[in-house]
């Protein structure tokens, strides 16, 4: 894992010394810490795909904002622990606006939506993109910090809705629910609560949780999302997370679409 870092950085500076980068700023090559060679001997076709359908497809449709592809992408690849993909996508994400601060709030979250392991193997990685740009701990949030305002009534809800559906089965996974996540983690301020529903629903359809993907769809559009973005949310994720995965949240987004329509 280290060579695969140490050869993108290498690809990166490379790139930079010659004037190139900026050019595939937006969308990058799509190969992660392999070069198109590297894949093009292996498969063509895959290579062709990569840059194609999805570095030059994808990637620029206007849909949803290069700096949105990329919080989506890195979601996808840290849920699914695809750090061969990691270092591309971080670099990527930097150029198209996302903050060192926004990415180490990220990783954070996904610890928690993501798994554990999936976050600090990704925390490994990130490390070394981070020392690669000389990004330092000035950069990043504190650990203890100011949180955002509660919405007290929706807070109560959701709470109740828990504590009767899951109380039962587990009283401290309910109570760690509303002491962790959402009285802590929701309510920092590092990461707009717009783009941390945006992270939770990649991750929640890169992992398959599509029982999860309603409330959680709903809370993304409540905090600014819109049905056209999450649309392409799950177009993109088909190619990061698989077709079945994006073919089996499509009808549970359409049901909450339907569902606010109608109300």
């Amino acid at each position: 894992m280290k060579g695969f870092i140490m050869k993108s950085s290498t690809v990166l500076a490379l790139a930079l010394a010659m004037g190139t980068f900026d050019a595939a700023a937006q969308t990058g090559s799509q190969t992660g810490s392999l070069s198109r060679d590297d894949v093009r001997a292996v498969s063509p076709a895959l290579e062709h795909y990569a840059t194609d359908k999805l570095a030059n497809g994808v990637w620029k449709r206007p849909s949803l904002s290069p700096r949105d592809r990329s919080i989506v992408t890195i979601a996808a690849v840290i849920t699914r622990n695809q750090g061969i993909l990691l270092p591309e996508q971080l670099n990527l994400a930097l150029d198209n606006g996302v903050k060192p601060a926004e990415i180490s709030e990220i990783v954070t979250h996904l610890a928690f939506y993501a798994g554990w392991g999936n976050a600090m193997a990704a925390t490994a990685i990130i490390k070394e993109v981070f020392a690669a740009r000389g990004i330092g701990a000035e950069q990043l949030p504190k650990a203890a910090v100011d949180f955002l305002p509660l919405d007290e009534k929706a807070e109560a809800d959701r709470a109740a809705r828990v504590a009767q559906g899951t109380g039962p089965a587990s009283p401290g996974l309910v109570r760690d629910t509303t002491d962790v996540l959402f009285r802590d983690l929701w309510l920092r301020p590092g990461l707009a609560p717009r783009d941390r529903s945006l992270v939770t629903v990649s991750a929640l359809i890169s992992a398959g949780q599509v029982e999860q993907i309603p409330y959680h769809l709903n809370r993304a559009m409540d905090n600014g999302l819109t049905r056209a973005e999450a649309s392409e949310v799950i177009s993109h994720l088909a190619y990061y997370a698989g077709w079945p995965n994006a073919f089996s949240a499509a009808p549970v987004a359409r049901a909450v679409f339907e569902k606010r329509s109608a109300n």
